[in-house]
């Protein structure tokens, strides 16, 4: 089974790199077709096949080749930490003063509706369509291969584990698989399936997306995915939903919310006693189900039920699928989701060595105990601490199966029967063990459609409304005071197109700097002057220091004008701030890096990346206009492009433009199946409110010129 640690050492999926996409035209630049950048951090020149003494000499170039600055690795991870855990002590306050019955009662109707705003609307219920595809006759049960469409299209591969040694009714459970390849066949999701139908429940266990019979992205071998199957394939596919104000947690409970659907329509099942119980990414899946629907008899999420800020404290990654939007801003936290079923029977199941902190999960407990007790059935609260590490173990199965006996008097049998694995091919549902060759919808061919639908709907804003609009989707006050800033120690032999450079660190909120270059002829160790000129301001993709050497256009752009003010600067997150955290620097363009890891928080925190960096820029650029500076020609490349573009669109100082990979648009993004751009360049919901065509639209508008590199 793959574990979230394991994917840290994944390479990259690809995020912002040498596509060139300059408005005003750019000779020479790479570009993929759908206009996103292409995945790579070389300079942008034309590339060249070096003789025998130049690959030599070139050698001894990359080995003189200086590693970036970056001396603020743990701001992000500070600065967001501090916001949830404001909202965690927020959230402490408002659970001291649950005393009563009615108070515990209001708290979870107040969470309920914090957990349906932040997971969205669910899809219309369609027809399931479901059919059983195979049968495999087993001494005391059967396993039903079944195939059914939670959305029209949309196929879901399950297997239904059905008693056979005595009739029926049965008490049911939905079984929900962790980040297993082979899904439903994983041994302990087999095991507890069984394990529960030898014990007379019947048991609907189904591949989550991407994983099992569920390849999205299959390679040319359709059992194989191009992008990765499970946790690379979640963060693909869930990062782009974010672009339509989709939720891949949303879409996969709603696979769940039908299963529970098809076991009510079964006559030989019990339908207030149908529970759901899951382990891992299973057991997240379980606990957000805990708080969707309200017909789960009974529940046992397994490895999951901890606390957001624990996670985020231990550097822990989590999928898309796990990390709600606005879930922190509302302050919510794991417990909230279970307290939903209160007091109905529910059993939290931990591991003792699991990487899911076994602390928050006590914490979890105790903050549940409380609300159980007040609505008077504490009883049908348990926690099981196993033994061992990440895993839904055969002491925390049992514990499982005591607790849903107890519920529902099924059996008083007090530990697993025997249990015979089945080889995963005998399990598949669909003929060759993948529902590509159903030819049915993906997740990324209904995001790709609500995408069109969206943008083709949006309504056109202009002018000041234009303004008014975009200020107010990324939550920005209409005006910016200038920063205060520390003037940092100069450091030397960094070969930047000029000898004197002066850092300056300029806190545009408490916690956040934004680190600005001065190039001039001459170092400072002093505040800059005031000149009443114009300047430049370069906003960097990964590193203001590495590419003041290493990308050509960019020095011949400064060296060009040798007496004009240029200043560059890494936003948030970027160059010198780019975090050391989640194993270092180095995992920062993996699709689970810390580049993510907080990209990700910043959504749960109602706050996305882009509109914290367009704040930096603003900020920046009044910097530079008390300085004299009230004409800037803003330059960009990468990365920095998007909140470039969006600052240009807000300010009156800007008076040229320069950007190089600046994407299409956000449409091209939702529309691109292999798209490059990472989701610390996304901003929610953003088609229904605006694309970057709109921007430059606005921007060219305003007689503001656009430069071609040269």
């Amino acid at each position: 089974m793959l574990s979230r640690r394991s994917m840290l050492g994944v390479t990259a999926l690809g995020v912002a790199g040498t596509g060139v996409s300059v408005i005003g035209g750019l000779a020479g630049g790479v570009q993929s077709s759908s206009g996103t950048a292409m995945a790579n951090n070389t300079p942008h020149e034309p590339a060249t096949i070096p003789s025998n003494s130049e690959s030599v000499i070139q050698n001894l170039k990359e080995q003189e080749k200086l590693p970036p600055i970056q001396r603020f690795g743990r701001m992000m991870h500070n600065y967001i930490d501090g916001q949830i855990r404001e909202k965690m002590q927020e959230r402490q306050s408002k659970l001291s003063q649950i005393n009563t019955r009615e108070a515990a009662l209001s708290y979870i109707q107040d969470v309920s509706q914090k957990i349906r705003t932040a997971f969205g609307s669910f899809p219309e219920r369609t027809p399931l369509n479901a059919r059983i595809t195979g049968t495999l006759n087993r001494d005391t049960y059967r396993v039903d291969k079944l195939l059914y469409e939670s959305q029209p299209g949309f196929f879901v591969t399950a297997n239904l584990y059905v008693p056979t040694a005595t009739k029926g009714p049965f008490p049911a459970v939905v079984g929900e698989c962790g980040h297993a390849v082979n899904g439903k066949a994983y041994p302990s999701y087999q095991s507890f399936a069984q394990g529960l139908a030898r014990q007379g429940y019947i048991v609907l266990i189904f591949d989550p997306v991407s994983q099992g019979e569920r390849i999205q992205y299959p390679a040319d071998d359709a059992a194989k995915s191009r992008i990765g199957i499970g946790v690379l394939e979640h963060l693909h596919e869930g990062n782009q939903q974010f672009l339509i104000n989709e939720f891949l947690g949303t879409t996969r409970a709603w696979d769940a919310i039908r299963a529970l659907d098809y076991l009510q329509s079964r006559e030989d099942v019990i339908p207030h006693q149908i529970g759901i119980t899951g382990s891992s990414g299973g057991g997240t899946l379980t606990m957000w189900l805990c708080g969707l629907d309200s017909r789960w008899g009974m529940a046992a999420p397994s490895c999951a039920v901890t606390s957001f800020y624990r996670n985020f404290q231990n550097e822990l990654p989590t999928d898309t699928e796990q990390c709600p939007p606005e879930a922190l801003q509302f302050g919510l936290d794991h417990a909230d989701f279970v307290a939903v079923m209160a007091p109905k029977p529910v059993v939290i199941l931990a591991q003792e060595e699991d990487f899911f902190d076994v602390r928050g999960t006590i914490q979890a407990y105790e903050e549940l105990r409380k609300i159980w007790r007040l609505l008077g059935h504490e009883d049908n609260l348990k926690l099981s601490i196993a033994p061992g590490g990440h895993d839904y173990s055969r002491v925390s199965r049992e514990a499982m199966y005591a607790h849903f006996h107890q519920a529902t008097g099924q059996s008083k049998a007090s530990t697993e029967p025997q249990i015979l694995l089945e080889k995963d091919a005998d399990l598949f549902v669909t003929t060759q063990g993948q529902v590509a060759e159903l030819k049915g919808a993906t997740v990324f061919s209904m995001t790709a459609q609500k995408a069109r639908l969206i943008a083709q709907a949006r309504p056109r804003k202009v002018g000041e409304d234009w303004k008014k609009h975009l200020r107010a989707c990324l939550q920005l006050p209409e005006k910016f005071s200038v920063p205060d800033y520390r003037i940092l120690r100069s450091v030397s032999g960094r070969k930047y197109p000029r000898p004197g450079v002066t850092h300056y660190a300029l806190q545009t909120e408490p916690g956040i700097e934004t680190i600005v270059y001065r190039l001039a002829q001459q170092r400072l160790e002093s505040r800059p002057p005031v000149l009443k000129e114009g300047c430049s301001l370069y906003v960097s993709d990964l590193s203001t220091d590495s590419e003041l050497r290493e990308e050509a256009w960019l020095r011949r752009r400064i060296e060009s004008n040798p007496d004009q003010p240029f200043f560059a600067c890494d936003l948030r997150g970027v160059g010198d701030s780019r975090p050391d955290t989640c194993g270092g620097t180095q995992t920062y363009l993996q699709p689970y890096g810390n580049d993510y890891f907080y990209a990700i928080h910043s959504l749960m925190l109602g706050r996305s990346i882009p509109c914290q960096r367009v704040f930096d820029l603003l900020s920046t650029i009044a910097w530079l206009k008390s300085l004299g500076h009230s004409s800037i020609e803003l330059v960009a490349l990468d990365r920095g492009t998007i909140p470039a573009l969006l600052a240009a669109c807000l300010s009156a100082e800007i008076a040229s433009v320069q950007f190089v990979g600046l994407p299409d648009s956000y449409l091209a993004m939702a529309n691109t199946e292999d798209y490059q751009w990472p989701l610390s360049s996304m901003i929610p919901d953003v088609l229904s409110k605006f694309d970057l065509p709109d921007a430059v639209e606005q921007i060219k508008s305003r007689g503001i010129r656009w430069m071609d590199v040269s």
